[in-house]
């Protein structure tokens, strides 16, 4: 059964490290084997989210792809020097549902090599691309924790075309595994409408959905003592990006909006007091250690 976190007063703040030509809305457009080819904005656009983070004194979480890391070790290196959270958004870039589990552990263990290396520390949060851990992918957290991993960030409790899982419980929990070890869940946020869970605060929703959404979910959110879960992609900031042919469903949903992240971003940071997720864990499993230890007694 879930076992609820409890709420310091600070949301939560991550980026998915990747380049506007990994994104699965164009999968089907630019073949991995033609990444090379591609002109690289992730490390401009991913200094400038450190320079407002810095700007704002707030930390965060990034979510790196190993191919990334691979190609700009010492971008890693900026970001773990810059006190935040390095963080596992796998290697390849490949949705884990199609994936097999010895397909997912191979991937996994690539990009927790590469990114360790670079970053000169453990990793111990796990993003899957396009969150893509559902109901059909589940033993991909038994494959996390084994690997050491404390937590998971990759469960969408809505119903979406490309992901998601409307059931799984909308707030941060831990998660009992089937062979009995755990994992923290950091769900992305939804607020709760007319039965249905509705997306809010992050990537494509926060620049697609007007900003009084925004505040109101995060409003909601707050009122059941949880902290929001905000994220995006570096790729968000980044208006003039090359542009990629792609069905138009694809490029709505990528473009769209690109202008608007910086401004809104920015008046998150203003106004809100962000953790890196780890940070967040670490005091939940230090009072869960401390509940132990007095039951015991």
């Amino acid at each position: 059964m879930p076992q609820n976190i409890p709420f310091s007063g600070r949301d939560l703040l991550s980026i998915d490290v990747e380049d506007y030509f990994h994104v699965e809305a164009f999968a089907g457009s630019v073949s991995r084997d033609d990444w090379p080819k591609y002109e690289s904005r992730v490390r401009k656009n991913t200094e400038r989210i450190l320079a407002l983070l810095e700007q704002y004194g707030q930390k965060a979480t990034f979510f790196i792809l190993g191919w990334v890391a691979e190609r700009e070790p010492s971008l890693v290196r900026a970001i773990a020097n810059g006190g935040h959270e390095v963080a596992c958004h796998s290697y390849a870039h490949q949705r884990v549902f199609t994936l097999t589990p010895q397909e997912f552990r191979s991937d996994l263990r690539r990009a927790k090599a590469v990114i360790e290396d670079a970053a000169g520390q453990q990793l111990f949060g796990y993003r899957a691309p396009t969150f893509s851990i559902c109901k059909e992918s589940l033993w991909a957290l038994e494959i996390l924790a084994g690997e050491g991993f404390l937590y998971d960030s990759s469960i969408f409790p809505i119903r979406h075309d490309l992901y998601g899982m409307p059931d799984s419980p909308r707030f941060p929990h831990k998660r009992i595994l089937p062979g009995g070890e755990g994992i923290v869940e950091i769900p992305a946020s939804v607020t709760r409408r007319l039965g249905v869970n509705w997306p809010v605060a992050g990537g494509g929703y926060l620049r697609h959905l007007p900003m009084q959404y925004t505040r109101a979910g995060m409003r909601q959110i707050h009122k059941h003592q949880q902290p929001v879960n905000v994220y995006f992609h570096p790729w968000e900031i980044d208006p003039d990006q090359p542009r990629i042919a792609a069905r138009w469903k694809s490029r709505f949903r990528h473009y769209r909006g690109l202008h608007k992240t910086e401004p809104r971003l920015c008046e998150l940071l203003e106004g809100r007091r962000f953790e890196p997720m780890i940070e967040f864990v670490r005091r939940f499993l230090a009072i869960k250690q401390e509940h132990a230890s007095a039951n015991v007694a």
